[in-house]
């Protein structure tokens, strides 16, 4: 089996979640989605778990922080800089959040950040590995 990456998020409405992550461009794996999870998946390796609340506190005791708060930003790489912009165009209209963060622009690296409708932080960035700064 080839290494992958499931990111865990909880979510306090599954139904809105999956919506916003299926306008983004992920798919549902119904595999591994009941009433309580759902499996979305951006790539092969990369898999998105949306756990309901409840669901959630049968993995941890530790506190779900509030939606105002940032433990880790998500990257997420794009194949060029209009999917950067449509991606964040697509957040703020289905329910979470453009621009949370200032973009950054540095000619071969561009980035946007957004938030989902829990306040779960992702960057969106393109790179142009060729145009890459030597150092």
């Amino acid at each position: 089996m080839s290494k992958m990456i499931f990111v865990n998020l909880p979510v306090s409405n599954l139904k809105t979640s999956m919506a916003f992550y299926e306008a983004l461009g992920f798919q549902n794996n119904p595999q591994f989605t009941d009433e309580t999870a759902a499996c979305m998946v951006w790539s092969e390796a990369i898999h998105v778990m949306l756990l309901t609340h409840d669901k959630w506190r049968t993995f941890t005791g530790r506190p779900i922080p509030p939606i105002t708060s940032s433990e880790v930003m998500l990257c997420l790489s794009c194949d060029s800089r209009e999917a950067v912009e449509s991606l964040n165009e697509v957040a703020g209209k289905s329910g979470g959040t453009a621009d949370i963060n200032p973009q950054q622009d540095y000619g071969f690296m561009y980035n946007r950040n957004l938030a989902d409708p829990d306040g779960h932080v992702w960057e969106m960035m393109w790179m142009d590995m060729s145009a890459m700064p030597a150092e």
